[in-house]
């Protein structure tokens, strides 16, 4: 297949090796449903946009859905603060929605994968508000982490954590009777208080919730904070270091992620999707030490996590190397395929992190005064996206990478909704979320059939939108779509075939060998000369399946990648 294979000839023919399962070399998109594509015109998108929209994901070549909660929630964390695990936001849409979105995607041959948020719910959620009513000691009470508080009166919090989101993680509440009282644990906004796992009715709560998503057809989970839920018995204050903030070690975490008996949680949902049919799996996002991912996943626990290393390496052959083969080989001890990923909901978009020099320490979102060279960034993040399909195991996209998006730094102080940015005042992740650009020439793009968008789109996404690149030699869109069905047309993602870095190549030049195909990355500021004789073959003279940028025969451009064919 060639870059100039029209959108008409690509159908679902890219689809998973029969002989694997489906996860273990997908490409999954990520959906941010309120972002996506909004039907109803009120400017937050839905899950009929969400249908309407599946054939551009079938033609895209990918193989599975993956959305971002839409379940009933007060979106005080963008819907990560769920009230009701079992139904639809009004919002989004209704169950009903939610089965034809299902049912659409599998006939056009795409899996779907759903959020699940185990470690906390929204404060809103009935069993939140009843164990508010019930008071301490009650059963009630006893489904979330309450603690009486320190101090003569309970005054103080229970410990000295921190929330994720800034400022202290416990809030005190006041009993029914007016009195103050006890203090609820939200690693998270004050919004979300979390679960407490000791409590068995809460492991039968979300097996429930599994079982009503498996049922209505969803084809495996992604976990969010998957690493959370158990916290260390006794709940002891955290080591501090001088600056009085909790100190956490180069590489680890903070006391209240990765306790070994969460592991415990995944041995009891795996045979839940093991009983169905269709290979159901669940992916696990788990901000934890690389050296502790493989106790996660295997036979009897999570079927992926996600590999964050990739997404974190800096721009260079021995960072972006060395992100490659350390997961590689901890999946491998596992027998499980690694996950690829560049962007998502809750980082900075990579075509504007490329942008910045390699050593540059980014903050909470990107701010105003921190502007990136734009081309330079959509450049190396086109190359960087090329070098991630060609490797084993399962790709991850965010909506609209595909698009080359940048993030968005100029959204006005009031519109912003990431509680980072209400609790501390930093940028936050809002960036990352502005709705996507359909349409150049239509009222917002074409996100909303009224033009509204509940984040301002920037001019930039104009030249950008998908109608403007859709057919268009040298687009990022049409990139993408080469490189996906080229990916699963060469087997690229197959996790067990071989990956092998080329030594012989120019200085600050990757090279993966996988079978006859060859892709380089050249990472220097300058075009390079391509050896007729190397460990590959003759790159010189090799055939260019794809690449990131225009090339001329024996050179790769700089900051650019290419596939090659050696014979």
């Amino acid at each position: 297949m060639t870059p100039q294979t029209s959108l008409a000839a690509r159908t679902a023919e890219q689809q998973t090796s029969p002989d694997l399962q489906w996860w273990r070399d997908a490409v999954v998109y990520q959906v941010y449903p309120r972002s996506f594509a909004d039907s109803d015109g009120d400017g937050m998108g839905d899950l009929p946009g969400v249908t309407a929209r599946l054939p551009y994901l079938r033609d895209l070549g990918v193989d599975a859905i993956w959305l971002s909660p839409f379940y009933t929630s007060p979106q005080k964390d963008g819907g990560y603060d769920v009230s009701d695990y079992q139904d639809v936001d009004p919002r989004f849409g209704s169950l009903s929605d939610a089965d034809e979105m299902i049912a659409r995607a599998h006939e056009l041959g795409l899996k779907v994968i759903v959020d699940i948020v185990p470690n906390h719910s929204s404060d809103q959620h009935v069993l939140f508000q009843q164990a508010l009513a019930a008071g301490p000691g009650s059963p009630e009470r006893d489904m979330y982490v309450f603690a009486d508080g320190k101090g003569e009166d309970g005054e103080l919090p229970p410990n000295n954590w921190t929330s994720i989101f800034h400022g202290r993680a416990w809030t005190r509440v006041t009993e029914a009777d007016g009195t103050p009282g006890q203090w609820y644990l939200h690693i998270f906004d004050t919004s979300q208080p979390d679960w407490n796992w000791e409590n068995p009715r809460v492991h039968e709560l979300f097996q429930d919730v599994l079982r009503f998503w498996l049922d209505r057809g969803a084809d495996g989970f992604r976990v969010d904070v998957a690493h959370g839920m158990i916290k260390p018995e006794g709940l002891p204050d955290a080591t501090v270091n001088s600056a009085g903030l909790i100190d956490i070690p180069e590489g680890e975490v903070p006391i209240y992620f990765d306790n070994d008996d969460v592991l415990d949680i995944y041995r009891e949902w795996r045979p839940i999707l093991d009983s169905y049919e269709g290979d159901r799996m669940m992916v696990l996002e788990a901000w934890i030490p690389e050296h502790r991912l493989p106790l996660y996943i295997g036979d009897e626990k999570a079927h992926q996590s996600f590999n964050f290393g990739f997404l974190q390496a800096r721009w260079g052959v021995e960072t972006m190397r060395a992100a490659i083969e350390k997961p590689l080989a901890l999946a491998d001890a596992v027998g499980s395929p690694t996950t690829w990923v560049l962007s998502n909901h809750d980082v900075i978009r990579h075509a504007s992190r490329y942008g910045f020099a390699p050593d540059y320490e980014f903050g909470e979102g990107l701010r105003r005064d921190e502007i990136p060279d734009a081309e330079l960034g959509l450049r190396r993040a086109r190359a960087a996206t090329l070098l991630m399909l060609s490797l084993p195991g399962s790709a991850y996209l965010y909506q609209g990478e595909e698009l080359g998006l940048p993030e968005v730094s100029d959204i006005p102080d009031e519109l912003r909704e990431d509680p980072s940015h209400l609790r501390a005042g930093v940028p936050g992740r809002d960036g990352c979320r502005v709705p996507l650009p359909w349409t150049q020439d239509a009222p917002g793009y074409g996100f909303s059939p009224t033009g509204k968008s509940w984040l301002p789109q920037p001019e930039a996404f104009g030249p950008l939108a998908a109608d403007a690149q859709d057919g268009v030699e040298g687009s990022t869109l049409e990139m993408y779509r080469t490189a996906v069905h080229l990916r699963r047309e060469l087997g690229l993602g197959r996790p067990d075939a071989a990956v092998v870095f080329a030594e012989d190549l120019p200085a600050g030049v990757l090279g993966v060998i996988r079978g006859d195909v060859t892709i380089l990355v050249n990472t220097t500021d300058a075009q390079v000369e391509l050896p007729a004789s190397s460990v590959a073959g003759d790159l010189a003279s090799a055939e260019v399946l794809v690449a990131s940028a225009p090339t001329s025969p024996g050179t790769v451009p700089a900051d650019t990648a290419v596939w090659l064919r050696t014979s």
